[in-house]
């Protein structure tokens, strides 16, 4: 029998077939978390804010068809606000890791580029920044910008670029000693050229694929230090603030409070890891060939 179809008969695919699975499998999981996440925010987007409106008549009810979440002891709709938190955590996580993003990308190919020197108070920056207890130095800064969404975006984005920052670096070092980066610095010109010309265009994917995965970690700590109470204001329809309110009801039985936003917030955090993991994957050239 020919090894083609026996192959196929046995369900081993050739080398050729196993390469096209495993794209396949990260093409799947990619679309998988796309569409989800996008539900997520459609849901959120398109949510009835009515329905976080006090409404005494249908406090305390568990969740049910008519309020997927159950309602809190206010009467407002645990759905709604769950979805609207979580539209409001993305786009801080977005607005901050998009900013962190840009702060790694310069400070790595400074660091890079620019001589011992440069490199070195980079490196201790960063050293820095990692020798402070994270959750601290978030909590310090957003407190110093104002709280807020301002403040807590602002906290999240100057303190997660570090990582970022040492994998540009590497990325960036191995670069400036290709031949094209030597060929064009006898031509003349100018690091500032060569960063923008070639190397911001090469390292544009990892840094695409740094920002989803940072998204996980913006989420997560925007609700961390809004749960604390240092984050968006009690008014406002958020994840942490959700949590921290469910924390003095749960001893009396109403649980959906804090399990279903709960358990909504990890889905949310997980899928944009499954994202970036798939992307960051497929990109790899050592990864889609296994």
């Amino acid at each position: 029998m020919p090894n083609g179809i026996a192959s196929g008969i046995l369900g081993v695919p050739g080398i050729q077939g196993s390469r096209l699975n495993r794209r396949e499998i990260m093409f799947c999981w990619i679309i998988f978390s796309v569409l989800l996440i996008g539900v997520i925010l459609f849901l959120g987007i398109t949510a009835d804010r009515e329905k976080i409106g006090i409404n005494l008549t249908e406090s305390k009810l568990p969740p049910s068809p008519a309020h997927l979440f159950g309602t809190d002891w206010l009467g407002r709709d645990m759905f709604t606000r769950t979805a609207a938190g979580l539209v409001l955590s993305i786009r801080i996580g977005f607005i901050a890791s998009a900013v962190s993003i840009c702060i790694a990308a310069v400070f790595g190919t400074c660091s890079a580029l620019l001589g011992p020197a440069v490199d070195s108070v980079i490196t201790w920056l960063a050293d820095l920044f990692f020798g402070i207890p994270h959750l601290v130095l978030l909590i310090l800064i957003s407190i110093a910008m104002g709280g807020g969404a301002r403040g807590v975006a602002i906290g999240v984005a100057v303190t997660h670029w570090p990582n970022v920052t040492r994998i540009i670096r590497a990325e960036v070092m191995q670069l400036r000693n290709t031949e094209y980066i030597q060929i064009a610095r006898r031509m003349g010109k100018s690091w500032g050229f060569i960063a923008l010309k070639h190397i911001f265009p090469h390292i544009f994917p990892q840094l695409m694929i740094g920002l989803i995965l940072l998204f996980p970690h913006a989420i997560l700590h925007e609700a961390s230090i809004t749960f604390l109470g240092y984050g968006l204001n009690p008014e406002t329809p958020a994840v942490g603030i959700i949590l921290a309110d469910s924390m003095k009801y749960l001893s009396s039985g109403m649980w959906w409070l804090a399990v279903l936003p709960g358990l909504t917030l990890i889905v949310t955090v997980r899928l944009f890891g499954i994202l970036g993991d798939s992307l960051r994957q497929l990109v790899n050239p050592e990864t889609t060939q296994l």
